[in-house]
Formats: C-alpha cells, sequence, structure tokens
C-alpha cells in the first residue's frame, strides 16, 4: 500500500475513533447507559492502534509524530476512566493508570517540548488526568511524581510560548498543590477503602453469619454530592467526595498495592479486542482482577451541583433502584436558615438546565406525585419541611439554589441511606416518619466541628469535614481533633491505637448483632459492610464528641441517627465509653475528655 493511502486511511480511523469518543464523553455519568457505546468506541481505537503499529514505519515517513501516538494511547485511557466513573469497576481504573503509566514511561510527549502548542496542551492535559486516576487509585509517590512534573512542565510552557495564556493551567497546579498538602498532611496508616483483613472481626463472623431480619437489602448505588464555598479539590472530586468514594470501595488484596513498576516492550502496546489493554503483566493483572472481591457499589458523583441537576440524577437512580436494594446519598453542603414567607417551590425540577428530557420527566413526575398527597401521619404541615436547607449554589442566590427536606420526600418510595453533612443538617430529620414508603436511615453531623482548641476551627475547611473525615478515617479525625500529629506518627503508637480500634468496632458489632431490639431501619442494611462500617464509625465519633470537655453548651457538636440505634451503644454506655477511654488512655489525651460511665 502506498505511503498517501496508508496515511490517509490512518486519518479516517483517527476521525472515526474520536466521533465515537465525543459520544461515549457526552454521555451523561449517571444512569446505566448501554455498556455498547463503550465496546463501539474501543473497538474503533483498538483498530486504529493496531493499524498504526502494522504501518508504523510509513505513518513516521509521511509525518506521524511520536506525540500523536502517545495521544491515542491517552485516548484509550480517558476512556477506561470514564467508564470507571460510571461503573465503578476497579478494573477500568487500574487499565487507565496502567495506561497512563506506560504513556508517561515511553516519554511519547518529549519530543514534541517547545515546538507545537497544540502537542504542549495535550501533554498538559496527559498529566493531570494522569494525577486524577493516580489520586483514586492511592499511588501517592506517583501524585507526588505528576505534580511535579506538571509544574515544570507548565513553566517550561509559559516561556516558551510567551503569549499564550496559561492561567487555567496555573489554577490546575494550584489545586493539585492544595490537595496534597491537606490530605498528604494526614498519614493514613490504612487504606481508607474497605480491606477484608482490617474491617471484618473474627469475633463476630459467627453472629453476622447467623444474622436475619424481615428484610434485607443490597447497597448497590450511592450519589455523593457536594457544594462549599472554597472547597479543596482536585477537577471535579472535592477532599470529601475523595474520602467518600474510597470509602465505599473495596481495597484490593495482593502484590498490587507493593508498587512494583510495569514492565513494557519497546516496540508498541500489545493490544487485543478484549477489555484488557496487554501492557499489564500476569501477576500484576491477578492482583487488579482480584476475583474474590464483589463489585463495588456504583457511585454518581456530582461536584457543585444545581439542585435541579442533583434531583434529576437522584430520580434517575431511584427508578433504576432494584426493589431489593438500598441506595446511600450523602449530602455536603452548607446550610441556611429558614426565611420569612418562603413559599414552596413550585417544582425546581422545571428551571434545570440539563438536556437530558427523560432525566427531568422522571424528577418532574416525582415532584408532581408528592404535591398531590396527602401527609400520611397529619402531624406536620407541608411548610415544615419547606425551612432549613442546604444550599447548593453562591451565597445570596435565590430559593431555587436550596435543597429542602421536603424535596427528598417523593425519593423515599425507595430504601434510602442518608449521610448529611452541614450546619443545617437536623433539619433533615424531618424526614422520618415521612417516608412515602421505605423508612429511611440518617446519620446527621454535628452542627459545628469540635477541636480541643475551639480557635482552630479553620483546620476544618483545610482538610475537609470532620464529620466525614470520622466516617473514613475515623483515628486520623480523632488525631486531628485533638491537634496530635498526622503527618509523621509513631508506627507503634499508632498500630496498638488501630488494634484498639479495631477491638471496640469488634464488640459494638457483634451488640449489633445480637440485639434484640435493633430497629428493622439498621437491621436491614446491617449485612452488608459498607453500611455495617458507617454505622460502627458513627457511635464512635458520636461517643468521641460527646465525651470530649467543653466550656460551653454541648448541643451543636453532636451528631444524631435516625431512628435510634440500641441504648446499650449510646455515646455514654459502658461499652461504648470504656472502648473511647481506652484509646485516649494509650495516645495520652484522656484529660480532653469527660468519662461518665467508665
Amino acid at each position: 500500500m502506498a505511503g498517501e493511502d496508508v496515511s490517509r486511511n490512518f486519518r479516517a480511523l483517527v476521525e472515526n475513533a474520536d466521533r465515537k469518543f465525543a459520544r461515549v464523553r457526552d454521555l451523561p455519568a449517571f444512569g446505566r447507559a448501554q455498556s455498547h457505546y463503550f465496546h463501539k468506541v474501543f473497538k474503533a481505537y483498538m483498530k486504529l492502534w493496531n493499524y498504526q503499529q502494522s504501518y508504523r514505519s510509513k505513518l513516521v515517513e509521511s509525518g506521524l509524530n511520536r506525540w500523536e501516538i502517545g495521544e491515542i494511547a491517552s485516548r484509550i485511557g480517558q476512556l477506561y476512566f470514564s467508564q470507571y466513573m460510571r461503573t465503578s469497576e476497579a478494573r477500568f481504573l487500574l487499565e487507565a493508570y496502567v495506561f497512563y503509566e506506560a504513556i508517561l514511561r515511553r516519554r511519547y510527549f518529549e519530543e514534541a517540548q517547545g515546538k507545537d502548542l497544540g502537542a504542549r496542551f495535550k501533554e498538559l492535559r496527559f498529566y493531570a488526568r494522569f494525577l486524577l486516576v493516580s489520586l483514586i487509585v492511592d499511588r501517592k509517590d506517583m501524585v507526588f511524581h505528576l505534580a511535579e512534573k506538571l509544574r515544570l512542565l507548565l513553566d517550561d510552557t509559559k516561556s516558551n510560548f510567551r503569549e499564550t495564556n496559561f492561567k487555567e493551567w496555573r489554577l490546575v497546579v494550584q489545586e493539585i498543590t492544595r490537595f496534597i498538602k491537606s490530605d498528604t498532611e494526614l498519614t493514613y496508616v490504612r487504606p481508607l477503602r474497605y480491606c477484608a483483613m482490617l474491617d471484618s472481626y473474627p469475633a463476630s463472623q459467627t453472629y453476622l453469619a447467623r444474622f436475619h431480619a424481615k428484610k434485607l437489602f443490597k447497597f448497590r448505588d450511592a450519589l455523593l454530592a457536594s457544594y462549599h464555598r472554597n472547597e479543596v479539590k482536585y477537577a471535579e472530586v472535592t477532599l470529601d467526595t475523595y474520602r467518600m468514594m474510597q470509602c465505599l470501595e473495596w481495597e484490593p488484596s495482593g502484590s498490587f498495592y507493593q508498587k512494583k513498576p510495569v514492565e513494557t516492550k519497546e516496540n508498541g502496546f500489545v493490544i487485543d479486542h478484549t477489555l484488557t489493554s496487554g501492557l499489564i503483566d500476569l501477576n500484576l493483572a491477578a492482583d487488579m482482577a482480584d476475583p474474590s472481591l464483589p463489585p463495588n457499589p456504583r457511585k454518581a458523583i456530582l461536584y457543585r451541583p444545581t439542585v435541579s441537576h442533583l434531583l434529576a440524577v437522584l430520580a434517575m437512580i431511584c427508578d433504576e433502584l432494584s426493589p431489593e436494594s438500598v441506595m446511600l446519598i450523602y449530602l455536603s453542603a452548607s446550610g441556611g436558615p429558614a426565611r420569612e414567607n418562603v413559599a414552596q417551590p413550585e417544582n425546581s425540577i422545571g428551571s434545570s438546565r440539563i438536556s437530558k428530557s427523560k432525566l427531568l420527566a422522571r424528577a418532574s413526575q416525582e415532584q408532581k406525585s408528592y404535591k398531590s398527597e396527602p401527609h400520611s401521619n397529619g402531624k406536620m404541615m407541608s411548610g415544615d419541611y419547606y425551612e432549613d436547607h442546604l444550599w447548593f449554589g453562591p451565597r445570596g442566590g435565590s430559593g431555587s439554589n436550596n435543597l429542602y427536606p421536603g424535596d427528598l420526600i417523593p425519593f423515599t418510595r425507595k430504601p434510602l441511606f442518608f449521610i448529611i453533612d452541614s450546619d443545617t443538617s437536623r433539619a433533615f430529620k424531618v424526614l422520618s416518619g415521612a417516608e412515602r414508603g421505605e423508612p429511611v436511615a440518617m446519620l446527621l453531623s454535628p452542627l459545628k466541628p469540635s477541636f480541643e482548641n475551639q480557635s482552630t476551627d479553620d483546620t476544618d475547611a483545610l482538610n475537609g469535614s470532620q464529620f466525614t473525615f470520622f466516617l473514613t478515617a475515623p483515628l486520623q479525625a480523632f488525631s486531628q481533633m485533638l491537634g496530635l500529629s498526622n503527618s509523621n506518627p509513631d508506627p507503634e503508637v499508632y498500630d496498638e491505637a488501630e488494634s484498639i480500634l479495631s477491638a471496640c468496632f469488634s464488640e459494638w458489632e457483634t451488640i449489633l448483632l445480637t440485639s434484640k431490639v435493633l430497629n428493622l431501619v439498621w437491621a436491614q442494611v446491617l449485612p452488608d459492610p459498607f453500611l455495617r462500617r458507617l454505622i460502627l464509625r458513627f457511635i464512635f465519633c458520636r461517643s468521641v464528641l460527646t465525651s470530649l470537655s467543653r466550656t460551653e453548651d454541648d448541643d451543636p457538636y453532636l451528631p444524631e441517627c435516625h431512628p435510634s440505634l440500641p441504648e446499650l451503644l449510646s455515646p455514654v454506655s459502658k461499652p461504648v465509653q470504656s472502648s473511647v477511654r481506652r484509646l485516649a488512655d494509650h495516645l495520652g489525651v484522656a484529660k480532653s475528655f469527660h468519662f461518665t460511665n467508665t
């Protein structure tokens, strides 16, 4: 085949693959989008890749640049990552990581340095995307390396292309620097993900195997939404949603987390038409697959959504939720007080800018059905559900930015597990008793964060929400609250502290599993390991914050749960307080607490 024909065919394959990629990229990252879109675009890129391998010499003679090969590989990595965000399947995330790492090792973009502005933008985007993947995979060494590479690359770019404005890229560098500073000041002795070796307790396994309730729900879907002014974030993942999404995934076992290098061949990737990249060595592939683990819950992650968008996504997920499943809804946002003469929102869905009419129709139908139904308990006027709210918009904005408890009532036809992290979280306890079908489970944050020295409240903004921190990394949250060093802990001290905390959780888990008075709402989700771990960490958080010595009223500093958990696990019960006392004694901070029942 002549060189011109080879080049023409190659460009046609590039255009075809890019068109298919654009369609997949524009699909919403929620809802059960048909997987055939992914397979079509993947097949197009595999065909493109194989073609350039077969005719590499002729393509190079025709002017093919090495960075163009890197761009194709980068698109494949991006495709894998987008599929992970839609499905939460770990294999897609890890495939994306290995693809990006191979691009880095082969230095595909380096030949274009200082020559081609378009190629330089592609290289910048490659580093930015690889950084996000590395953050979620939890490869901190790679994160540090990429952040420094991105900073140096941007400096070089500004000196070589002086007429171009790179303000948005300076913001990207600032974002990742701030994120790293906020998160890596805290040393995680154990992974945030659920680790079967560390988060399951042999003493309670017999009771767990025998546990039964009238109805048991499976945790399959979660919605995570965050909206705070000046919150720590990278790309569209805030520090709080990052911790929560990690907390809702399985930690792969095996040698993948021993950070071993990936060996690749010199003459390009070896890729087939399956869903594997061909870059992964056999041992690493086995570790990543980890067939012993169940699938991760699917997560829809919304960064700074409008209320309309949030409700539309919620309507989509609830509509697809199977009858035997429970959905976790995590909302982290600043709160707003009730205003006089605030009219109930007619239908906030109507102002949505979302282009997907199907989403709008579903959400609108839910809202209208709620408006037309009488309250089942007859005890609360509908206005009671439209007072305090969460702000999902700029301060001083219109009421369309307010998410009211009443907005969520239509969705309670399905089993829901709420985590509300806000200074108006308690407004949402009115949902208990107002459900349209299934009773909801709720974990509500304190109205204010707690620190031994209350003048250090600014650290809550720097390191994310304290309540979310307790639910995702309880020992680090405990240490931060008391001003203990998290950046360079004594390994022996922290290992023993983790052992004490694990013993606490094991004891409390047994109490939950054997309780005769456990509310059905908690009983029907207790077998799920993710939700059970959140409940145990809530019990710890509540007891710690209750026992912390203060000179002012405790009430705003305490979290709540609805319905109530067994009295034996109350924050002042002997099993709970004695466990917290052991941890405080071990870390030498018992003087910061007042224990009433130990």
